[in-house]
């Protein structure tokens, strides 16, 4: 037996026979919102030195790393179901070295003037520039790991800004 949800159900992305849908969007009002996401790449001190070096293999790590992250970004509704296309007005991917992992901290900025926000296209950015940089760099190490995918912030939207506390 299909259970019965109500409109006003908390459940946003269920339609009243519970079916996923969705969520209608266009009597929203576009505004500026912006998401900034982070991840990890965690590696050994020796690939660390060698893609610092541009001994990698596979070529330039870092920029194919950042401009996969750019391009998973705007990809991001054909990959998530339900996401909305939105019209990114920004998308910047930062690929920082960490001595102290060792490894790679990544970061992405995405920024949107739409009815809905792009915290999802930020964490796809970082997820895919970490796996990217992990397919760059996995003739040198198969043990790297990929860790700590998380919003650190957003901004503009009903829900109100969030900002990450640790």
């Amino acid at each position: 037996m299909m259970q019965e949800f109500s409109e006003n159900s908390s459940l946003t992305h269920l339609d009243t026979s519970g079916e996923a849908r969705m969520v209608d969007v266009s009597a929203k009002q576009a505004t500026v919102r912006e998401a900034v996401a982070a991840a990890q790449v965690r590696m050994s001190a020796e690939t660390l030195e060698a893609i610092q070096a541009g001994n990698a293999p596979k070529g330039d790590v870092l920029g194919t790393a950042r401009i996969a992250g750019i391009m998973a970004a705007k990809q991001t509704s054909a990959l998530i179901p339900l996401c909305h296309p939105l019209p990114l007005q920004k998308v910047e991917v930062q690929i920082t070295a960490d001595q102290d992992l060792p490894g790679y901290q990544i970061r992405a900025q995405v920024k949107t003037k739409a009815e809905t926000g792009v915290e999802m296209e930020a964490l796809t950015a970082v997820s895919v520039a970490a796996l990217t940089l992990y397919d760059m760099a996995k003739a040198l190490e198969k043990s790297m790991q990929i860790e700590g995918i998380r919003l650190i912030s957003k901004t503009g939207g009903k829900s109100g800004d969030y900002q990450r506390e640790d």
